[in-house]
């Protein structure tokens, strides 16, 4: 009998940390495919070692390539972890190369991080899979209802915890410097101006207290590509600091895992970090030194007791979460994906599954759907669109010139690796 095998489908290295630990929760004794979709946001192999899980098989490929995959097609479980667009486009072209087989995967999608804009928008593009994972509690009685009300099985909707949520509790140290991380975000501010005045005060505390570490949790290197785009890199933005930054003031890269395990404070915008950071009993401040607002995301923890300037940082505020707060958002939780676990068996048993059926289709939203298929590279029919001329096509010669075009990317990934090189080699350790 061939093993078990989970398969990911992931468009950036964010999202495949979400879909690989949610693999690892869901399905922890079967073989993990990666199926990296090709485009902006592609992970580097950097990247992928930072995430810490390492697949036992990985493919690079679009999600028009996916239509007729026999791979995933026999895969046991297919976690969809990308755009909710993408999501959409894929459940329904999936459904209709699927209709018929006696056996096609379960599928599940659901949320990177805390999701504070859009939750309508991006639900209805997930509804449809067999398991829409929900992050929290408040997460997923808002889902239900959506689903209630529009005609979906709200009993999809899954109730669980960010995947990456772990790690030992906090204990404070003396073999070590108080320790406090900023974790950065690509486009959270988006403005430069609010991003140098962020790593300003980070450097204006590291001198007030010139006995404490002070790392700035970078998310990519600069030419890496993330989920978001990130205009002004940190890495850049230290040279241009009023004074020269101090010795105690550091630049790293890493697994946020291992950067929490030396943390003594947490400091953010509004990364998901955050909830990590808490889950392990951290005191973590969430920044308001550019204003509490739903385009910065830090909205979201107004409840949380956790809002703190860079002012309240240097007086020595060490904030911890309100418990009835974290309680909600699922931090703390014991085996989070046990219902998850037990809904892909209680699928399995009922028999065959039935044919994806997403809510969006030509019958309740024509227009939008054609639009969502088209710009995945899909028809109407779920059939890959032709390739435009000039692309090579799926055969040798498309291969051909990808990889040329391939290399011509890496030589201008290197050429701006060089570049910002000494910066890196003063302020960067990874």
């Amino acid at each position: 009998m061939p093993p078990r095998r989970i398969a990911v489908l992931a468009d950036s290295d964010t999202r495949w940390k979400w879909g690989a630990s949610v693999a690892r929760q869901i399905a922890p004794g079967h073989a993990l495919d990666a199926c990296f979709l090709r485009g902006r946001s592609t992970p580097t192999e950097r990247q992928l070692a930072e995430v810490g899980i390492v697949p036992d098989t990985q493919r690079v490929l679009s999600a028009a390539e996916l239509v007729d995959d026999e791979e995933l097609a026999s895969a046991d479980i297919v976690v969809l972890a990308v755009l909710g667009g993408t999501v959409l486009a894929l459940t329904h072209s999936l459904g209709l190369a699927w209709e018929g087989r006696e056996h096609r995967p379960v599928t599940v999608s659901g949320y990177v991080g805390v999701v504070y804009e859009k939750m309508v928008d991006g639900l209805m593009t997930r509804a449809g899979t067999d398991l829409v994972l929900a992050n929290s509690a408040y997460d997923a009685g808002r889902f239900r209802s959506v689903f209630e009300n529009v005609g979906v099985d709200p009993d999809s909707v899954v109730e669980c915890a960010l995947p990456f949520l772990g790690g030992e509790p906090y204990r404070p140290s003396t073999d070590r410097p108080f320790t406090v991380t900023f974790a950065v975000q690509p486009s959270v501010p988006r403005e430069r101006q609010g991003r140098l005045r962020l790593l300003e005060r980070a450097a204006a505390h590291a001198r007030r207290y010139p006995d404490r570490q002070v790392l700035i949790k970078l998310r990519s290197m600069p030419g890496e590509q993330t989920t978001h785009v990130e205009a002004d890199p940190y890495q850049l933005l230290v040279d241009e600091l009023a004074e020269p930054a101090p010795a105690n003031l550091r630049l790293v890269y890493g697994n946020m895992g291992e950067v929490l395990d030396r943390t003594d404070l947490l400091v953010t915008v509004s990364s998901t970090a955050a909830l990590e950071s808490m889950h392990r009993r951290i005191p973590t401040a969430i920044l308001t030194d550019v204003g509490v607002r739903e385009a910065h995301g830090n909205h979201y923890f107004v409840r949380s007791g956790c809002l703190a300037s860079w002012d309240d940082i240097d007086a020595g505020a060490l904030p911890q979460p309100d418990p009835a707060w974290a309680a909600a958002q699922g931090i703390g939780r014991t085996d989070p994906y046990a219902a998850a676990r037990a809904r892909i068996a209680a699928l399995r048993a009922a028999g065959p599954l039935p044919t994806l059926q997403p809510y969006y289709s030509p019958q309740t939203a024509d227009i939008y759907l054609t639009g969502i298929l088209r710009s995945n590279g899909f028809d109407e029919k779920g059939r890959p669109l032709p390739a435009p001329l000039g692309t090579g096509g799926s055969g040798r010669a498309g291969k051909a010139v990808r990889r040329v075009a391939g290399r011509g990317a890496m030589k201008l990934y290197r050429m701006g690796h060089q570049r910002v090189a000494p910066t890196l080699r003063r302020w960067g350790a990874v």
